[in-house]
């Protein structure tokens, strides 16, 4: 049945269509020459099929495939913390009880992340963002793993931008067999006559989450829930199934973007387009150039008819008979070594726009020291930092936020302490990208503190200007060490107590000790006055 809303959203989404019709033939191009396995934007292909036939330099592969990988490592590597969670409020970061209950919490976080498929999903998000400049990952519940992710095909995909710039709508048009249609919306009037015919075969759906601005807050039921969930036939124009989600599941993240263009960004492979493409065609005539040389095309004589010359590797080309009457090569000019040459030039082009250079620390040779690896190692951060302030607003923030309110919601999370009802909880980002981005604040603290205290040689009052708990504190923060490993304020403060209580009771016994020492010594003297 044909609904007023249904036929909106439709009208939408091929509006939607429209305004995405410029970027496909530009995702194909570079689909098809840094992406194979990805290509099918306008051109599709069955699968199997061969997607490189028309690939003659995979260095743009290579290089998407390790600043993907790379980024995988610095921003959300699964051997190492690369987040942390902390109260807002002061009062909270003091509690102990409150710091215990948001470490448990963290690490029920961490094993969600590491038992889901997480790590797979968001490894071809990253791929997706340095090839077409825009990835997208829906984050739902999973009854196996608490949550599930699924990054989706660019191809698949229709974004729609708030006022401030925030994908706020995604337009999802996919195709999925009857069968699997039944088994998951029930047998709808259009999915009954389509199962009818052929459960096997497929039809398209379109799956659209956007803000609901129609709900009813008094009425908390699936259908009513800050984002709406639809899922239309576009064929019939009917709805499917409705329902909703109480955060935008979607993570839409753009590795660059254009101040004057919506919904989707841009990326390094499209900066390094030209050079690819004119690579790729140098490289298939440096081929064929090369075949020539170690096959030359031959002039040998015939009986009197010029016929065209072939040039290809083995061609026979026929000449009239005369003083020349032998067979040879046909010189050809080739000169391999000057397209090998501006053949890595352009090369270099591409690991360029990739920091291919900068990624592989290992270019400097066996005999670096420790303090070039790590000079190596931060230049690398501070080259990809601009794009960590992007990623944390428009990736990780919302995606930990997520799982946390699926955990808080399926009680996964152990119940907080009547005294963080209320309290706010932020995100801290301790990935090795976000602590690079720190270490100038935690060096100049060190170098504060360092010029300090020669100066309180000279005077020790100018200790009273720094405050060492403070310090202490920040450096712990910046470093994102875990809340197990140190101690709570309570317990400070008790073996703090105990020390000073240790330190009173030492300077009772020194002085104990000391005035026996004097009577000890008084004693002679004073029976000695006593005898006259």
């Amino acid at each position: 049945m044909v609904t007023d809303k249904a036929s909106k959203l439709v009208k939408r989404f091929s509006a939607l269509q429209s305004q995405r019709s410029t970027w496909e033939q530009h995702w194909q191009e570079l689909g098809d020459y840094v992406a194979p396995r990805k290509s099918d934007i306008v051109n599709t292909r069955s699968p199997g099929e061969k997607r490189t036939v028309n690939l003659f330099d995979a260095t743009a592969v290579h290089a998407a495939e390790l600043l993907s990988a790379s980024l995988h490592g610095m921003l959300t590597n699964a051997s190492s913390p690369w987040f942390s969670l902390r109260f807002t409020s002061p009062e909270l970061e003091q509690s102990d009880e409150a710091k215990t209950w948001l470490d448990s919490a963290t690490k029920q976080m961490y094993n969600t992340f590491h038992r889901s498929n997480f790590q797979e999903q968001i490894h071809e998000l990253y791929h997706d963002l340095i090839v077409f400049g825009t990835g997208v990952m829906l984050v739902e519940m999973d009854d196996e793993f608490d949550i599930r992710f699924s990054t989706r095909h660019i191809s698949e995909c229709y974004l729609s931008e708030d006022a401030n710039g925030r994908v706020d709508s995604v337009f999802r048009k996919f195709k999925i067999s009857t069968r699997a249609a039944v088994d998951k919306f029930g047998n709808t009037a259009s999915l009954a006559k389509a199962f009818k015919n052929d459960p096997s075969d497929e039809i398209e759906l379109l799956h659209v989450v956007t803000s609901r601005t129609d709900r009813d807050v008094t009425r908390p039921t699936s259908d009513n829930k800050p984002f709406a969930s639809i899922y239309i036939n576009p064929e019939t124009v009917e709805i499917i199934a409705e329902s909703g989600f109480d955060e935008f599941p979607y993570m839409c993240p753009r590795y660059l973007k254009a101040s004057n263009e919506q919904g989707y960004g841009r990326s390094p492979a499209m900066t390094a387009l030209p050079d690819i493409k004119m690579l790729n065609k140098m490289s298939e005539v440096t081929i064929r150039s090369a075949q020539k040389q170690v096959d030359p095309p031959l002039m040998i004589p015939d009986d009197g008819f010029v016929l065209p010359i072939r040039t290809v590797p083995g061609g026979l080309n026929f000449y009239r008979a005369g003083t020349r009457d032998r067979l040879e090569p046909l010189n050809i000019g080739a000169n391999n070594p000057l397209g090998l040459q501006m053949e890595e030039q352009r090369r270099q082009a591409i690991r360029a726009a990739f920091y291919v250079d900068q990624l592989q620390l290992g270019v400097g040779g066996p005999q670096m020291t420790a303090t070039e690896v790590q000079a190596r190692s931060n230049e690398k951060m501070q080259l990809l930092g601009p794009v960590l302030g992007r990623l944390q607003a428009e990736l990780l923030q919302p995606l930990i936020s997520r799982v946390f309110m699926i955990l808080m919601r399926t009680e996964k999370l152990a119940q907080p302490p009547a005294m963080l009802q209320g309290g706010d909880v932020d995100i801290e980002y301790v990935s090795p990208l976000a602590k690079a981005q720190k270490q100038g604040d935690m060096q100049s603290t060190m170098q504060l503190f360092e010029m300090m205290q020669p100066l309180a040689q000279v005077d020790p009052k100018i200790i009273d200007f720094l405050d060492i708990d403070g310090i202490a504190k920040h450096l712990i923060r910046v470093l994102g060490i875990p809340a197990e490993v140190t101690k709570g304020e309570e317990e400070i403060a008790g073996i703090r107590y105990q020390r000073q209580q240790d330190q009173a009771k030492q300077q009772e016994q020194m002085k104990q000790m000391q005035d026996a020492e004097m009577m000890n010594k008084t004693a002679p003297a004073l029976k000695a006055l006593d005898g006259e």
